[in-house]
């Protein structure tokens, strides 16, 4: 069975189950496979077919996702073009994709400004046409293009095998109720993200209902109001639900699957969430490379106190190795980044991905992470490499060395802070460095502080030490 063939089946079981909740408006299982047939028509109409590349710029709907669907369906590559990314980034995404599907949210003048063939979605589609999936397993069905904090974006490509293997990934522990858990799985903030859309894909195989808020969604009150079941969190909302839950009651014991991923957590908050939230909370360690690898319940940390301070325990389908770093494989893993063999060959091993962060397995299997073996700080849960950014801040007027480093954040799970030296007689403005790196990287790639210093602090091995900077914050 090729991807999405699993999907096409699961909403064709039951036709008169929702399928979506947007604001007031409810879709069923049956409309969105009528939705996913019509689009097939829409998109074969327009001459794509196997191994075109088709970018999705649409907001946060079932006409969002069933385009997308749609697009696979025709073996084509589904890229979702994420909304505000720097010019030369969008045009890196858009380079060689055939046309860009787009919507009232998705459209803009910067995207028209790459000229990149656009398809809007009108207000009528063509006749239903039967979605019979055209891709082969080997060929690639989507690329997730990654923030571009390392200069460029990167294009982590899936080929269809990987993707229909994502069906058992979350169903998590053993003994575990996926149906109940997804009863009703709360959908927000971008359909570009590889680890909602996961997620919004097991929740529909299970036969749950995906519901998307009519507007921001507000932490906590939207679970109870909505009755959700399965949720998505950073840290940094984590901590916000957290001062919530410290001053009033909120009812969150409907919840069955709220993870909590992104950034590291400090042990003893998740003590603190694990109590104030209940068993329905949980932590998930994974990377847009390789789709959720752990999970961490309040059982487990029940059973195993020393569990605390780590990830979690692999999933079923998981293998994880220990070599200086830590090594894994799976069957939802990447087959390699689009166009950049040279990368690739960097992350992915023998079927093997290495994930650039150091840990070791205990005893009872939990995985404890102990360092990173890149220069990284994950903020809001985006990567944010350091070595662009810092590459970025010298060029401005008036340095002659930068260099960036993260620091734990209470709103953000990490954040990042400049420090400068001062070429001679010069005065970094630290407005203009802001800008320079918008500019850039992105907004998001902008440091939290900047600080002009003296000289920066050297290890034995004469390397920068890094670490030391952080005592001058």
């Amino acid at each position: 069975m090729v991807y999405p063939q699993g999907l096409l089946d699961a909403l064709a079981r039951e036709p008169g189950k929702p399928a979506f909740e947007h604001g007031p408006r409810v879709v069923g299982r049956g409309e969105t496979l009528e939705l996913i047939g019509r689009f097939t028509a829409a998109l074969r109409g327009a001459g794509l077919g196997p191994g075109d590349g088709v970018g999705i710029a649409t907001g946060v709907t079932p006409e969002g996702w069933a385009v997308q669907i749609a697009a696979q369906v025709l073996g084509c590559r589904a890229v979702g073009v994420r909304p505000g990314l720097p010019a030369a980034h969008l045009r890196e995404v858009v380079a060689d994709l055939a046309a860009v599907v787009v919507d009232e949210q998705g459209e803009s003048p910067e995207l028209r400004a790459t000229g990149a063939e656009i398809l809007p979605i009108g207000p009528s589609l063509p006749a239903y046409e039967e979605p019979v999936p055209q891709g082969r397993p080997e060929d690639i069905g989507w690329v997730v293009f990654t923030s571009g904090s390392t200069g460029v974006p990167k294009g982590v490509a899936f080929s269809f095998a990987a993707l229909g293997a994502r069906g058992p990934e979350y169903r998590g522990p053993a003994g575990w109720d996926v149906g109940d858990a997804y009863r009703r799985f709360l959908l927000f903030g971008t359909l570009t993200s590889a680890v909602m859309v996961m997620h919004l894909e097991a929740c529909l195989l299970a036969g749950g209902t995906a519901v998307i808020p009519a507007a921001l969604p507000d932490f906590p009150w939207v679970l109870p109001r909505l009755d959700i079941t399965a949720a998505l969190m950073t840290v940094p909302r984590l901590y916000q639900v957290l001062d919530v839950l410290r001053g009033e009651n909120v009812d969150l014991s409907g919840l069955r699957a709220l993870t909590v991923a992104g950034s590291p957590v400090a042990p003893g908050l998740m003590a603190e969430a694990f109590e104030r939230i209940g068993p329905g909370l949980q932590q998930g360690y994974g990377q847009t490379e390789t789709g959720k690898l752990t999970i961490l319940t309040a059982e487990d940390v029940a059973r195993h106190p020393s569990a605390l301070g780590s990830v979690g325990r692999p999933l079923v389908s998981v293998e994880v190795r220990e070599d200086s770093e830590v090594y894994v494989r799976t069957p939802t893993a990447f087959a390699g980044y689009w166009n950049n063999p040279d990368l690739t060959a960097s992350v992915l091993r023998d079927g093997w991905v290495r994930t650039q962060d150091v840990g070791r397995l205990d005893a009872e299997g939990f995985l404890h992470l102990t360092g990173r073996a890149r220069d990284v700080v994950i903020v809001n849960a985006i990567i944010h490499y350091a070595g662009p950014i810092e590459r970025a801040l010298a060029s401005g007027a008036g340095v002659d060395q930068a260099y960036v480093v993260g620091a734990p954040d209470e709103r953000t799970g990490e954040a990042m802070h400049a420090f400068l030296v001062a070429s001679p007689g010069g005065s970094p403005d630290f407005g203009e460095l802001r800008a320079l790196v918008a500019a850039e990287l992105g907004d998001a790639a902008v440091p939290a502080t900047f600080r002009v210093i003296d000289s920066v602090p050297v290890a034995a091995s004469g390397k920068p030490a890094k670490a030391a900077l952080l005592s001058l914050l």
